[in-house]
């Protein structure tokens, strides 16, 4: 059957094997995108999560931890891509990645019935890092299986334009979590979202997952591979093959060092990293940072199968090593701009701009302490509006003292921006986007292309994840802390301190990659 289905494919028309790739980009893709899809749901509710699963009484701290439980998830994505990209060489890539799915979903879905820390304590946390180290396994296995999938139906010529439609799902799958999360919210009254609305969104993707696996499940085997199954050519031990044999790992630490962890941090950057700059370091209200997101992604994604198409024309590395040197040089002018772009000092406040209020409600614990609010409304000439709020506990005799003193107010900030200054950021993201689309865009069939069939899933796995799933994964959390520390200490650019990392990161891939990658595109019919 195997054989019969490679000399089926090889005998097509090219309009017929068109039409073939095309029902493969589908499967391949919506499964993808709806794993990327269940994965980013966790990091575009990062903010809510840290009041859910972790302590309240240091929201830095839980947030923090938040992103280290995301990052989790991205770290173990490695041992996935091991595990998995095995079981992808030994048995086949549609079974495989067909696990990865389910994984995926079911782990998703439970995140989203798990009690709260307020009600179930340490416990809370504890599940939730279980199931995000689940998900980071299946999607170690997955991405793998897609692009390999794909790479080895595409004619040769055109393998990095086909490729580059799996590239989209990322980037797609967080453009849907955005659009699902802001219709939760304009559905539902804040109250209500942040008690279980929260929840709906990992609920929904089990319906989504349902559908991908019933298309998954009428796929066929990649020819490539059916081929060297029916001649006996797939590998009996393919971690060995692809890491005991010097020759091969040699191409699988060019690939780590020389591509993908820097193309990790571009990505995480110009996505992950520039939300969570939108919302803790510049205090833009969440509604409109997750619509501005939103819009700039969708304006960027076609981006991707250009820069994929582009490298059949001129070659993978050209076009991945432009896109690492131009994001280096305009990353920390790009971030400046960003956050002066809400610089109050260039503002005037509008006439009668100011509105104050004070609310107290009783502690839900402590029944002789209330919780008073003093909220205050700021409203600017250019349409910015600032809300700002300083909690304080207050007892019947006055404000709760602590050590002699009164206890310092909780106080929390956001912006809502002005139509002018929103649509300027969204320009700042996308320009971003379209950094993150030069380097993602033609790694896919720059890693296929770099190992032969019998070891492809596992080898190309493998550095892929660890640039993605360690150094990319880790950026939110290193990044937010590097601000942190340069906010503490007084830095007069603190908030361009998270920068360092993965300009850093990006500038030695740069090097290593200019020096040591061909620009020649490679055959993969071995």
């Amino acid at each position: 059957m195997s054989e019969n289905h490679h000399e089926n494919y090889e005998n097509m028309t090219d309009r017929q094997k068109n039409r073939t790739i095309w029902s493969v980009i589908t499967a391949s893709s919506l499964g993808t995108l709806i794993e990327w899809y269940d994965f980013y749901i966790f990091g575009s509710l990062a903010i809510v999560l840290a009041t859910k699963f972790f302590p309240a009484d240091n929201p830095t701290a839980a947030f923090l931890s938040t992103l280290a439980t995301f990052a989790a998830g991205f770290v173990v994505r490695p041992f996935g891509a091991l595990f998995f990209g095995r079981l992808g060489d030994i048995i086949g890539r549609k079974y495989t990645f067909l696990v990865t799915l389910l994984i995926m979903g079911f782990s998703t879905f439970l995140i989203g019935c798990i009690p709260s820390y307020k009600t179930i304590g340490f416990l809370a946390p504890v599940l939730v890092l279980i199931l995000r180290l689940l998900q980071g396994l299946a999607l170690g296995g997955e991405y793998g299986g897609a692009a390999t999938y794909v790479a080895e139906y595409a004619q040769p010529h055109r393998r990095g334009y086909w490729t580059s439609w799996i590239q989209t799902t990322a980037t797609a799958g967080l453009f849907i979590s955005l659009i699902v999360i802001l219709i939760t919210k304009n559905t539902l009254s804040a109250e209500e979202f942040d008690n279980w609305g929260w929840r709906v969104p990992f609920w929904i993707s089990i319906l989504m997952v349902g559908v991908s696996y019933v298309i998954r499940k009428n796929m066929k085997e990649s020819p490539l591979f059916a081929k060297a199954k029916s001649e006996g050519k797939t590998s009996k031990n393919p971690l060995k093959e692809s890491f005991g044999n010097k020759y091969n790992f040699k191409f699988v630490l060019l690939a780590l060092f020389g591509a993908a962890m820097g193309q990790g941090v571009i990505w995480y950057t110009g996505q992950f990293y520039a939300m969570s700059f939108l919302q803790k370091v510049m205090n833009v209200e969440s509604a409109q940072v997750d619509s501005l997101m939103a819009t700039a992604l969708f304006l960027g994604t076609p981006f991707f199968v250009f820069f994929g198409w582009l490298s059949d024309k001129i070659g993978r590395k050209a076009v991945m090593m432009t896109g690492m040197l131009v994001a280096i040089l305009a990353y920390r002018p790009i971030y400046d701009s960003m956050f002066k772009s809400v610089n109050l000092e260039n503002k005037t406040v509008a006439d009668n701009g100011i509105t104050e209020k004070r609310t107290a409600k009783i502690h839900t614990d402590i029944v002789t302490d209330s919780l008073v609010t003093f909220h205050k409304e700021t409203v600017f000439t250019d349409g910015t509006l600032i809300k700002k709020d300083s909690i304080v506990h207050w007892s019947p005799a006055g404000p709760v003292m602590k050590d002699g003193k009164a206890e310092e107010p909780k106080v929390s900030q956001t912006v809502k921006l002005a139509d002018n200054t929103k649509w300027y950021l969204i320009f700042l993201v996308f320009i971003q986007v379209i950094f993150v689309t030069m380097v993602y865009g033609p790694i896919a069939a720059f890693l296929v292309e770099m190992f032969p069939v019998r070891i492809r899933y596992t080898s190309m796995s493998l550095p892929y994840h660890i640039g993605n799933g360690v150094f990319g994964g880790l950026l939110p959390a290193v990044a937010t802390y590097l601000v942190t520390v340069g906010k503490d200490a007084g830095h007069p650019t603190w908030y361009l301190q998270g920068l360092w990392y993965p300009i850093g990161v990006a500038a030695v891939c740069l090097i290593i990659g200019l020096f040591y990658l061909k620009n020649k595109n490679n055959n993969i019919h071995d």
